[in-house]
């Protein structure tokens, strides 16, 4: 191989492109350390637009030491509710199970009936002339 730079760049385009075709990514990355986290810190929830939901803040792993991920507005999903950033301590280590929605028990999505339409002109002025 003439340039083995221009082969890792091969590869590593190919690498990206088939990451990106295989669907939609997930990147939860679960910590698993031995240091536990401070008490959760006090957050003062704004007024949460129509539509969204509160995440709340919650203490990360930043390689050698906890950081606060302050809470946020996340937009709402009918059916689904938020289960939040946590630490769970098992066997000595902490371990953070990231936030993700969880499927609401006992919800049952709603259908919309649509109105059928004769094609008729009900004084609507789509009729013909």
């Amino acid at each position: 191989m003439r340039n083995p730079g221009t082969l890792r760049r091969l590869v590593l385009a190919q690498l990206i492109a088939a990451a990106f075709a295989t669907g939609t990514a997930y990147a939860q990355i679960n910590v698993n350390i031995s240091l536990a986290p401070p008490s959760p810190q006090f957050e003062v929830m704004p007024a949460i637009a129509s539509g969204y939901v509160w995440a709340p803040g919650y203490w990360a792993w930043s390689g050698d030491r906890h950081v606060w991920v302050r809470g946020r507005q996340i937009v709402e999903r009918p059916g689904y509710r938020w289960d939040p950033d946590r630490w769970d301590q098992r066997e000595g280590h902490y371990i953070r199970p990231v936030g993700h929605w969880a499927p609401e028990p006992g919800y049952r999505k709603v259908k919309v009936k649509k109105e059928k339409h004769d094609g008729h002109d009900k004084g609507h002025g789509k009729g013909r002339d």
